[in-house]
């Protein structure tokens, strides 16, 4: 058989795995600090006997677009943006350090500085606990500051310091499945001076969701043209069946 239907087919796969991707863009579009996902195709040679004049297609998830989202005033004291480059330090469920650009940060009953979702944010000594307090003021290099209950307005005690980092090309930040941010070797990346925060705000996602539609709309065709192609294969075949009966 042509191996044009084994082409036309893993395109019309490939072509619903770079859909899949680009529908987790567009769900994600309102969620803080996200980073979209990109997707590309490349070409793979069909490898056999006779000539190479087929090639399969393939979609892989490229990497992520680290452009900055939009900042978000809210005037929450638990919320913070990344102004730059940069990411927040928190604890994974395995344990390991893992990194994130949402600032939609939270304390629980336990006095314990999480993220959104629940992870643990981490600062100079491990986990960041907060003491019962009536104030909290977050710097903008990450210290932590609160004002104890009955104390005057002045009088503020350093509680800790967010761990804030700034990949390196040696070591990149990958995602994972769960998509949190990790670095390359696995290591915990060092602290960064550099990395600022603003605080009182929000980073929004950088999907444009007009963009993404678009996507949508041309893997949508991709995907019938993949299925024509499929088609016309078989009829090829059923045709070339019919002339050999002839003979």
């Amino acid at each position: 058989m042509d191996r044009m239907l084994y082409v036309a087919m893993t395109g019309a796969q490939q072509t619903l795995r770079a859909q899949a991707i680009t529908s987790h863009n567009l769900a994600n579009a309102n969620t803080v600090g996200f980073r979209q996902d990109m997707a590309d195709f490349r070409n793979m040679p069909v490898f056999g006997d006779g000539l190479p004049t087929r090639s399969y297609a393939m979609a892989e998830r490229s990497g992520i677009d680290l452009k900055s989202g939009k900042l978000i005033s809210t005037g929450r004291e638990l919320d913070v943006a990344i102004q730059g480059e940069g990411w927040i330090t928190i604890q994974a469920p395995d344990g390991n350090e893992a990194y994130t650009r949402s600032g939609d940060l939270q304390r629980d009953a336990n006095g314990l500085l999480t993220t959104a979702t629940g992870y643990p944010v981490l600062g100079n000594g491990g986990p960041i606990s907060i003491p019962p307090t009536e104030k909290i003021e977050i710097g903008a290099d990450g210290t932590i500051s609160i004002r104890p209950p009955g104390e005057s307005a002045s009088n503020l005690v350093v509680v800790d310091r967010i761990k804030l980092i700034k990949p390196t090309a040696d070591n990149p930040l990958y995602k994972d499945s769960s998509g949190l941010m990790r670095t390359a070797d696995g290591r915990p990346a060092p602290a960064d001076a550099s990395v600022t925060l603003v605080a009182g705000a929000l980073e929004g996602s950088n999907v444009n969701p007009a963009e993404a539609l678009i996507n949508m709309i041309e893997s949508a065709r991709r995907f019938e043209m993949q299925i024509k192609m499929m088609s016309t294969a078989k009829e090829n075949a059923d045709t070339a069946n019919q002339l050999l009966r002839l003979e």
